[in-house]
């Protein structure tokens, strides 16, 4: 079992001032796979003050060589790239056959888009007759990541962060602190300068706040829960802090009456599942036509039967646990509330499958019949749960679609892309996803209404990290 004693601080590991210790429960297992000291607020303390005396130094290094560490991360990401799947593996029950390109492929490829696309416009100064433009980095970076996606949702953060020219202390979720680790310790192989990343290890509730108010901080980045979101905002408007947050989602898809249903519902289906649907862009209320409603449902069924539930060290799995015993009773508790509303199962009981004994595992849950009233088609589930919604036309579609307190991702299957891409255009989300297609890290990703505010990934979420400054001639 892994102990993980040492914060990252300033450039060393440093022994943790805290005497909490938090176990990682391996959730196939159920068994511990690490033991972490919780930091302090002195942790963090000495972290934010690595950081502030970092950035005079780190964001006058020549964009050039910002973006030369980053590949140098990137190519020593790659040599770990077995010990990166297996944190995954390991600590959220990710299943190894698909943990390698649904959480490290991208990041590999982030932490070089960003420094390419620091090259390409940082040093850039706009003219606009006796004004010029420059740009330049916002200072100390809090950043906050999440338990679903540990490594994607680090690297969507520290790669921009760090090519701007901003510097970093980072807290991951104290569920899945193994790929952090990791990162820190190739960040400390290929030298980055003392103090530009600082990890600390923590309870959200306790380390949070300290960091989200804390006035050397000049922005934080969270991602998580709506409730966590507006707590960590509160927090940070006492300093005046920019605030960047991704935030939680219940994600419509339109399946239209002349849409190929095989692919549509295939397409929707394995969304859902994947990453044992805890994804916050899940396209997890799917909304069909009632004259196509007995061919989604039959195709369905069939689609969600594939999925092979398990162990997920094994190759032939494609879906494994839900990451923590916490989140395995909401979503059997979410299951017994959708037949209290009376919804009705097409498939899954919220029991585990017969193939295990042990491990927090529910079965893929289809649920027909559900209406816009029901609590499992307004609040997120975060799990395997995909809830089939009827309409009569494409105007009713899209105002249920929109009957959300929600606004992260969306989707449209139609005819073609010409027919999807009106009903795109109206729907009320950060994202759109037409005619089957899938994350991008090109494409800004964010929310509208209670799915958060501000961008990451894409040329966009640069412009997080970026203060513009106005000379006047």
């Amino acid at each position: 079992m892994k102990q993980i004693t040492h914060a990252y601080i300033n450039g060393d590991w440093t022994l943790t001032k805290g005497q909490e210790r938090f176990s990682v429960i391996n959730p196939a297992t159920e068994e511990c796979a690490a033991e972490v000291t919780m930091a302090t607020a002195e942790d963090v303390n000495l972290a934010v003050d690595a950081a502030k005396k970092a950035f005079p130094i780190w964001s006058n290094t020549p964009v050039a060589e910002r973006a030369k560490y980053l590949n140098a991360i990137a190519d020593e990401m790659q040599a770990r790239y077995d010990d990166l799947v297996q944190a995954h593996v390991i600590s959220m029950g990710c299943p190894v056959s698909i943990a390698g390109a649904f959480h490290v492929d991208c990041a590999i490829d982030a932490m070089r888009y960003y420094g390419e696309l620091a090259i390409a416009s940082m040093d850039k100064v706009e003219e606009r007759d006796n004004i010029l433009l420059t740009k330049q980095p916002i200072g100390v970076c809090a950043l906050i990541n999440p338990w679903n996606y540990p490594l994607h949702q680090l690297v969507g953060k520290l790669a921009p962060a760090l090519a701007s020219g901003c510097t970093v202390i980072e807290k991951p979720a104290e569920q899945t602190p193994l790929a952090d680790y990791i990162m820190a310790e190739i960040i400390h192989k290929v030298g980055l300068p003392a103090g530009v990343f600082n990890l600390v290890f923590g309870q959200g509730y306790e380390i949070g706040p300290i960091m989200a108010e804390h006035p050397k901080v000049n922005m934080i980045s969270f991602t998580g829960s709506t409730r966590a979101g507006i707590e960590v905002a509160k927090n940070a408007a006492s300093t005046v802090k920019r605030v960047c947050q991704e935030l939680g989602g219940k994600s419509a898809y339109i399946i239209t009456e002349d849409a190929d249903i095989d692919a549509a519902v295939r397409y929707g289906i394995e969304d859902v599942m994947g990453n044992t649907g805890q994804t916050c862009n899940a396209l997890t209320r799917m909304l069909v036509p009632k004259s196509r409603y007995e061919d989604v449902i039959k195709v369905a069924k069939a689609v969600a039967q594939e999925q092979v539930v398990g162990d997920p060290t094994r190759e032939d799995v494609t879906m494994g646990p839900l990451a923590s015993e916490q989140q395995y009773k909401k979503v059997k508790e979410y299951i017994e509330i959708g037949q209290q509303e009376g919804a009705e199962l097409l498939i899954g009981d919220g029991e585990k499958p017969e193939s295990v004994d042990k491990g927090f595992y529910v079965k893929p849950t289809v649920f027909t019949k559900v209406t816009r009233d029901m609590r499992i088609a307004q609040e997120e589930i975060f799990g395997p749960v995909l809830c089939i919604m009827e309409y009569d036309d494409i105007e009713q579609a899209i105002d249920i679609a929109n009957d959300s307190e929600y606004g992260l991702s969306s989707g449209v299957y139609a005819k073609d892309k010409a027919a999807a891409l009106p009903i795109a255009a109206r729907l009320e989300a950060g994202q759109c996803y037409i005619q089957g297609s899938y994350f991008s890290m090109y494409a800004p990703f964010g929310g509208v209404k209670q799915s958060g505010n501000g961008r990451e990934w894409g040329e966009e979420a640069l412009h997080e990290y970026i203060e513009t400054k106005a000379i006047i001639c």
